[in-house]
């Protein structure tokens, strides 16, 4: 057996992880991260796959077909898009997802959302989408006040549950709801009970350690997919969220 998979099936004998069926209550919303031009589109940014890439593919076809049955019965929709400003790279990534330069806006999939009056956009300048959503909001008499739209738009709902989906499952989609977790304790969100992935719904890059360095990158980039994927839902299940290997009840 090649030492990656060998290294891959240890790593899920050792933290293994169980997807369920969740039955979604009826106040529920999806939140959709970063399925943007810059992450998925082939040959759009830094960023991008160099290629067709199938599991990336999976989860926008995925993504597309929950997002139209939450349309259809008007849940609520959220969607972050990676937006960042020119000249303002994101350490330690290259520029990517730049204002302006159409990697920061949603595949083609999924650009019928913008114009639906159900889905909520939040362009984020940063990995974590719930640091992304905090605001300056106008108090008056009150220097530096703020708000966080991701948690009015839970509040707002009343929302018993959200579903997450999105790129990349390690990355962007675990910081979020990690994130999330910590803020459902805190009571921030006094109605929010479960924070559901959807794991065919999610996708990570893949960057095996030797083409890393043939590309001249440091050994310390190597993302090989599988692993880094199994170990995005191992932590957000350790946490305390909820893995879906399918819906019921949407």
């Amino acid at each position: 057996m090649p030492a990656e998979a060998e290294l891959l099936e240890r790593l899920m004998h050792e933290l293994p992880v169980s997807l369920a069926t969740y039955a979604a209550p009826a106040r529920v919303g999806l939140v959709i991260v970063d399925e943007v031009n810059g992450f998925c589109t082939v040959g759009a940014g830094n960023l991008a796959p160099q290629q067709p890439d199938a599991p990336i593919a999976r989860m926008v076809a995925e993504t597309d077909r929950l997002a139209r049955r939450f349309v259809e019965r008007r849940l609520p929709v959220l969607a972050f898009l990676d937006t960042h400003e020119p000249g303002k790279p994101e350490p330690p990534y290259p520029p990517h997802c730049e204002r302006g330069t159409g990697e920061e806006d949603l595949v083609p999939e999924l650009a019928w959302l913008a114009e639906n009056p159900d889905v909520t956009l939040i362009r984020k300048d940063c990995i974590n989408g719930f640091v992304g959503a905090i605001e300056p909001a106008a108090v008056r008499g009150i220097h530096g006040a703020s708000h966080n739209r991701c948690v009015d738009w839970v509040n707002g709902h009343r929302l018993e549950s959200i579903i997450t989906v999105g790129i990349c499952t390690d990355i962007c989609v675990m910081d979020f709801v990690l994130t999330m977790l910590s803020a459902r304790n805190h009571g921030l969100m006094p109605t929010l009970g479960d924070i559901v992935v959807l794991e065919p719904a999610c996708a990570t890059y893949h960057l095996p350690r030797a083409a890393a360095e043939q590309l001249g990158l440091p050994c310390t980039a190597a993302h090989p997919r599988e692993h880094t994927h199994h170990m995005g839902l191992y932590f957000m299940a350790s946490r305390g969220a909820i893995l879906a290997g399918e819906l019921a009840g949407i």
